[in-house]
């Protein structure tokens, strides 16, 4: 039926280009986003659950300055432990000098000066082997802890190994001196005690550091593959959405050409009252 008040044909052409034009814009957003998924209104449940994921990735990323913190507070007091290993030794070998009976006094004395200067250094070493306000090795804090998980329930814990002199690890008096023979000779068993005990200490440090070490690699992939776990749910395959456009571009066309025919029908009535 030929009518100028209802043109169906025109109001079916105009709902198919309607269609095409929401999809081409749906398809050009993603095209310049490169997600497919960019608000809630894309997809509620894809994007909850993607804000969640980011969630966790930013979680991971303070997770990882926390053991970069730590394992380098962990770094200092072990460079630290090294170094007393090493005045140790060299203190041993002023101790084991001294103790030498056939010595004069003065040649004792200048050994003794030595090892009170190596002695001292070792406090020092102690006293500076410090990481953002954190000294691992002066009996100054328990432990240091490390994030381990994304919402901070997990922490790794290093604990303090006390390097002073005189304590239970480094168990050289801070005023031990090489005066006679008889102290040198005490000196020089007191440092091997202390050198074993400086060893295990170090070697508790060194675990440790390893232990953080891992975990850190651990998080970073971690982090990575959550990422792209993300972007599977949430990122718009372009070559895919590129086809896509070419279509819905032709597709719109054909639609303009579908409403100009159909606004032409109504035209057929003024042929009947020629």
């Amino acid at each position: 039926m030929a009518s100028v008040n209802t043109n169906y044909g025109a109001m079916v052409a105009l709902q198919q280009l309607n269609s095409t034009n929401s999809q081409l814009e749906t398809t050009q957003t993603r095209i310049n986003t490169g997600m497919k998924v960019a608000s809630a209104k894309d997809n509620g449940a894809v994007y909850a659950i993607a804000q969640g994921m980011r969630s966790d990735v930013a979680g991971y990323g303070v997770v990882q300055e926390s053991l970069d913190r730590t394992s380098s507070t962990v770094d200092v007091a072990i460079a630290a432990g090294e170094a007393i290993g090493d005045l140790l030794i060299d203190m041993k070998e002023k101790a084991l000098g001294a103790a030498d009976s056939s010595l004069t006094s003065n040649q004792r004395s200048a050994f003794n000066e030595d090892f009170k200067a190596l002695r001292d250094q070792v406090a020092t070493v102690i006293s500076n082997a410090e990481f953002n306000g954190v000294n691992l090795i002066n009996n100054s804090t328990a432990s240091v802890e490390a994030f381990a998980d994304s919402d901070g329930g997990s922490v790794i814990t290093v604990l303090d190994e006390n390097l002073s002199l005189g304590g239970a690890i480094v168990t050289l008096a801070a005023t031990a001196s090489l005066d006679t023979v008889t102290n040198s000779s005490a000196a020089v068993g007191t440092i091997e005690t202390s050198l074993t005990n400086l060893n295990q200490a170090l070697a508790r440090l060194g675990t440790a550091s390893k232990a953080l070490g891992i975990h850190s690699d651990f998080v970073t992939k971690l982090s990575d593959v959550t990422e792209k776990g993300i972007g599977n749910l949430v990122d718009a395959d372009l070559a895919k959405e590129s086809a896509k456009l070419q279509a819905l571009q032709t597709k719109q066309q054909l639609g303009v050409q579908a409403l100009s025919i159909a606004n032409q029908a109504s035209g057929i009535a003024l042929s009947f009252f020629r």
